[in-house]
């Protein structure tokens, strides 16, 4: 047999002389690449998440086992630590400015989740109801936009219309209200619901957009069925939009009071607290405490019971959320 004609080992001839592969290397070889493949596949998914991982890791986890460490020390930032245990943990629980911030931060829940959430229901439903589409495209964008607003900038903006002299006080005057004109963001008892309607400007249109995506999302059938049974406006509200929206309802509500009880730059760039200590809140005293008065171990003590605060509200609303799911 010439060796044109003559097999190599492991394969066989093929009928124009030419040695192809045996059917077992065949059969055998895609398996092998599977398996490699398989191998890979967790590692290269690894490798894609390791940077973010990393990031997460040295900008989140990082400083908050830091700031919980230096929570149990008597610390000013530079000399030398001493360890204090739980004390700077019963100051905050004990101290009646740290826990006059925090009731000013609840009471910033009203003007940063309930005023926006209903109002936004309200505007979703009658843009909803309104069906023109340039209307409705342009009321959305005027009504998103405080959000892309920098909350500094609207806090100063804010601060100048609230002024003696400024544009709240003179469109009261204009209409026959000047007995009520007074320097909003300096009196005690209209300070913090001043401000606290700054809030509600911001967020208001955050929350009528994402309300009005969720009404897209429910079935028309079910308003045509409810209006055959002669349902007015008020029942189809409450039987079709509203459990219709309690997924996005839940979102918003985590996000606002989430924005109420961690408020600092409307606060810093209106108030700064005062007047007193009417508007004053944990983020702008953390920050007092830490950089005013350079006492670390309570300025993170301060932020570790702000963060149990937060989910304390929050985790319930997403498990009353996922029930509903």
């Amino acid at each position: 047999m010439s060796a044109r004609n003559r097999g190599v080992a492991g394969s066989t001839p093929t009928p124009g002389g030419v040695t192809g592969d045996s059917p077992v290397t065949s059969a055998v070889a895609p398996r092998r690449v599977a398996r490699k493949a398989t191998r890979r596949g967790p590692l290269a998914g690894w490798l894609m998440l390791a940077p973010a991982v990393a990031a997460y890791g040295f900008f989140v986890i990082y400083p908050f086992v830091l700031g919980v460490q230096y929570s149990f020390y008597d610390w000013n930032g530079v000399g030398a630590s001493t360890w204090v245990g739980f004390q700077n943990y019963l100051r905050v629980f004990t101290d009646a400015e740290m826990l006059g911030s925090i009731r000013n931060a609840f009471v910033l829940i009203i003007f940063f989740t309930v005023i926006p959430v209903s109002v936004g229901l309200v505007l979703a439903t009658l843009i909803r109801n309104i069906r023109a589409g340039v209307f409705s495209t342009v009321s959305q964008t005027i009504l998103f936009l405080p959000q892309i607003i920098p909350l500094a900038a609207a806090g100063i903006a804010w601060s100048w219309m609230y002024a003696q002299t400024g544009t709240v006080n003179q469109i009261l005057s204009a209409i026959g209200l000047g007995g009520i004109t007074r320097p909003w963001l300096a009196e005690y008892g209209f300070a913090l619901p001043a401000v606290g309607l700054i809030g509600s400007w911001v967020l208001t249109g955050l929350c009528t957009v994402l309300l009005l995506t969720g009404i897209g999302k429910i079935d028309t059938a079910l308003y045509e069925a409810i209006r055959l049974d002669g349902a007015g406006w008020f029942r189809e509200f409450i039987t079709i939009t509203i459990p219709g929206l309690r997924q996005q309802i839940a979102i918003l509500v985590t996000l606002t009071v989430i924005a109420a009880l961690s408020s600092f730059d409307i606060i810093y760039t209106t108030t700064r607290g005062g007047p007193g200590r009417e508007t004053l809140v944990p983020g702008l005293s953390i920050f007092r405490i830490g950089f005013t008065q350079s006492d670390v171990g309570l300025a993170s003590a301060f932020g570790i019971v702000l963060m149990i605060l937060v989910l304390i509200v929050v985790v319930p609303l997403q498990r009353l959320s996922r029930e509903s799911k």
